[in-house]
């Protein structure tokens, strides 16, 4: 088994406050040391709590993987194909959901997927895809070279 550490809320704190603090590059760091196997972070397009700094700090601190969650935003997609996280997961984002509320519906994305899926696994970043439990779905993932 494995142990994957989400530090996003972490962040949110931070960014409610104001202030530097927590830092959740700090939080990620402890938990590594304490024998997490991974850390995930979601870069949302409205950068509400992860910012690109956090992720480039991580990037470049952490032993472990590091697990990128994010939409198929242009600007996204091209900060990830920079940073190299060694793994995302493409989730589907709304502006006002407080977290990500169900699956990307990977048929409806088909043809951007086509596209980032491989240019991400080019730069050897494996790559999920965070969908709902049908079959279709989960069907359509594979077909498109989701890891």
């Amino acid at each position: 088994m494995r142990l994957g550490v989400n530090v996003d809320h972490v962040a949110t704190l931070r960014e409610q406050r104001h202030t530097s603090y927590p830092s959740p590059v700090k939080v990620a760091l402890l938990a590594e040391k304490a024998g997490a196997d991974q850390i995930t972070v979601h870069l949302r397009e409205d950068r509400r709590h992860i910012k690109e700094k956090d992720v480039i700090e991580l990037k470049k601190k952490l032993k472990i993987p590091l697990n990128l969650e994010m939409s198929l935003n242009k600007g996204i997609v091209e900060f990830a194909l920079k940073v190299k996280p060694q793994s995302c997961c493409i989730v589907p984002e709304r502006r006002r959901e407080l977290t990500t509320e169900g699956g990307l519906d990977v048929i409806k994305n088909r043809k951007r997927l086509q596209k980032v899926i491989p240019e991400l696994k080019k730069k050897g970043i494996k790559v999920s895809l965070f969908v709902e439990p049908d079959i279709r779905q989960i069907e359509e993932a594979k077909k498109l070279g989701a890891d």
